[in-house]
């Protein structure tokens, strides 16, 4: 993440921002701020809001509550209003929205001011960025994809924005080349300097893209910071879900510890009788053949073996994926395997979980 000087105010900040609509918060009080040179996510469902704050930050809605800053200046509360056009921000949606009468040259020049030799110079530079330049007299119909995106980013940064505002602008290209045009888009962005907020649902382009993620759910931001924390640290059940299939272990607390078949977990700050979630992810959970009825000791770091029959087993390309019926309780439990790992409907094979990669939650009722 690059250095940002800390008396510098961030280039884009915005407070307690709301917005309703028939009474119900959409956006329910968000607050976040990018320095200039970082991108960060908002990442959640679809409906949670990501939009909408985006709109209100470009300034095409208006917030009920808030206020919205950019260099430490207000552009926008709910009195004063800095027009969208002099935000010195940048748009990019799902639909690249190139104009179809227009050359590729005059699609990337269509924002710019200033005299023709400047503002073809700008145009060139940028086609020349991102690989467009021998397609600058071309029409939009001509190029595939990829490249329209590649004609919107640059038509986006012509202008120097210092705010980058993203839509879920990958959504419409194929997964084949998806990575390689958001690897190209995030240099041009670097190199750009601008703050950039971008609007996912896929966790996998966040974590690829963001130097900040922040997790929306209903309308508030539950948990923000750097993918590697928000991945390794995260807040509550709904926030490991988010980013992998888990597994879900529900015990009782008695004595601030709950029992489980893979031994005793603890439960600090949940009262006797209360129950706790404990959940792990699908490639932490480890695999060791049955020995006639016995499993691998019980070890610190992997704690009790539990006993499993396979109910079904897939190959997924680069892992398998195999499901257990638990000797325990009944329970399903799944495990991922790097390469091929198929093993046969009704084998008993034993299982254990990484201690230190288990996530122990309150339960908050429901089906574990």
């Amino acid at each position: 993440m690059k250095q940002v000087k800390t008396d510098m105010p961030p280039r884009l900040e915005v407070r307690g921002l709301v917005r309703r609509f028939e009474g119900k918060a959409v956006v329910d009080h968000v607050s976040l701020s990018v320095p200039r040179g970082q991108v960060t996510c908002l990442l959640g469902p679809s409906g949670c809001g990501k939009s909408t704050t985006l709109r209100m930050i470009a300034g095409v809605e208006m917030q009920d509550e808030g206020e919205i800053y950019v260099d430490g200046a207000l552009i926008c509360d709910t009195k004063f209003r800095v027009p969208p056009e002099r935000r010195h921000i940048g748009l990019m949606f799902q639909d690249f929205a190139l104009f179809p009468h227009l050359s590729v040259a005059d699609n990337v020049a269509f924002g710019l001011k200033g005299a023709k030799e400047e503002k073809r110079a700008r145009v060139e530079g940028l086609l020349t960025r991102v690989g467009l330049m021998r397609f600058i007299d071309g029409y939009p119909h001509e190029l595939s994809g990829g490249e329209q995106q590649r004609v919107a980013l640059a038509r986006a940064l012509a202008p120097r924005p210092r705010i980058m505002l993203m839509d879920e602008p990958f959504s419409g290209l194929d997964n084949r080349l998806r990575d390689d045009i958001r690897d190209e888009t995030l240099a041009v962005l670097k190199d750009e300097d601008a703050a950039v907020l971008l609007v996912t649902h896929e966790p996998e382009e966040a974590m690829r893209m963001a130097d900040e993620i922040a997790l929306m759910r209903d309308g508030r931001i539950v948990q923000q910071g750097a993918p590697y924390n928000i991945y390794n640290a995260p807040r509550d059940r709904e926030a490991v879900a988010f980013f992998s299939d888990v597994n879900v272990i529900r015990g009782k607390v008695q004595g601030a510890l709950t029992d489980t078949p893979f031994g005793q977990f603890l439960a600090p700050g949940v009262p006797d009788g209360g129950e706790v979630d404990i959940v792990i992810r699908p490639q932490h959970v480890k695999i060791d053949f049955d020995r006639a009825g016995r499993g691998p000791l019980a070890t610190v770091q992997d704690g009790v073996p539990a006993r499993g029959v396979v109910t079904r087993a897939r190959f997924m390309g680069s892992e398998s994926l195999v499901e257990f019926r638990m000797d325990y309780d009944g329970s399903t439990l799944k495990a991922t395997v790097p390469n091929v790992f198929l093993p046969k409907e009704g084998q008993a094979l034993w299982l254990m979980i990484r201690r230190d990669r288990c996530f122990v939650f309150p339960a908050k009722g429901g089906v574990a």
